[in-house]
């Protein structure tokens, strides 16, 4: 290597150094923010509810209802199957607010400010069973300033066991 190129190679060098040291100070400093798929997104923290589904999707299950439509109509037929399933899932869900004959006389409906509503009521009687299975999965909210009301039970219900819960509540008004 002639001592020509030997000199550009140190005078390089030494230039670059001081630029290279800047750039790890900085970056430390003033954080370059990536562009990643992830951040923009929408998204909720664990202590908020979920986020609504978009407008005009339909869900794995199928389209439960679509808004602004009206109340939906029951697909389940009332058979024994459907009653026994929403039997069950009524004592897991919703025995221990509305009793064991629905008539709100739970076990811990005595403890709420708002109490339970009677299912076998004149209340609720009119109802459809599209009006109560839209009750069941966005729940009740309560008055401004009033404590209590039903949850939203379309977390933890799936579509086809709401509707079982919905023959069972009217298999209950018929007693």
């Amino acid at each position: 290597m002639s001592a020509l190129a030997k000199r550009i190679t140190i005078t390089l060098l030494i230039l670059a150094t001081p630029f290279i040291l800047g750039l790890l100070i900085t970056y430390q400093v003033i954080p370059i923010e990536w562009v990643s798929f992830m951040e923009i997104q929408p998204s909720f923290r664990p202590m908020e509810a979920p986020l609504d589904l978009p407008s005009k999707s339909v869900p794995i299950e199928g389209a439960a209802y679509i808004p602004g439509a009206g109340s939906p109509t029951n697909p389940v037929m009332v058979d024994s199957s459907s009653l026994e399933r929403g039997a069950v899932l009524y004592d897991l869900n919703c025995k221990l607010c509305h009793g064991d004959q629905g008539k709100g006389d739970g076990p811990i409906a005595k403890q709420l400010i708002r109490k339970p509503v009677d299912l076998t009521g004149a209340d609720t009687s009119y109802l459809s069973d599209g009006e109560i299975f839209m009750l069941i999965t966005n729940g009740v909210l309560p008055p401004v300033g009033v404590n209590g009301g039903m949850p939203a039970l379309k977390e933890n219900l799936s579509i086809r066991e709401r509707w079982d819960v919905v023959n069972f509540v009217r298999s209950l008004q018929a007693k």
